[in-house]
């Protein structure tokens, strides 16, 4: 467990050291994707986060905050996020890769979520000047 945890840390990065699971709402209202934890054949998406990542001098992980519902309770993400499969195995609940067909899905999904944001940052710039 700690080898996997450190493999986490390393790719979410910017200096993580404690994970945080987090299942936000939006990922599957919004986006469609299971939120069903299985033991095979599981289609679950979740977020790992770095759980002191607003300790740290990162910045706010748009798209990540907005899957988690910054509007709401005002809990922005802060730095990277790492999709992973939630399985169930053994006693617990273990975090894998994405399956292609879900991966696919989400990636052009976030794309699209990217230009769509940078766009209306981009916009709201121009409407201050």
């Amino acid at each position: 467990m700690r080898e996997q945890n450190r493999a986490l840390y390393e790719l979410i990065g910017n200096g993580c050291d404690m994970i945080e699971h987090v299942m936000p709402v939006r990922l599957y209202n919004e986006l469609g994707h299971s939120n069903h934890v299985k033991r095979s054949n599981s289609k679950c998406v979740s977020m790992l986060i770095d759980e002191e990542g607003l300790l740290k001098d990162n910045e706010a992980n748009l798209i990540g905050s907005y899957l988690y519902g910054v509007d709401q309770h005002g809990q922005r993400i802060v730095g990277n996020v790492l999709f992973v499969t939630d399985v169930y195995e053994g006693d617990g609940i273990s975090f894998t890769g994405i399956e292609p067909e879900t991966f696919e899905k989400l990636h052009e999904q976030l794309k699209n979520m990217a230009v769509a944001m940078k766009a209306t940052v981009q916009s709201m710039k121009g409407a201050k000047a």
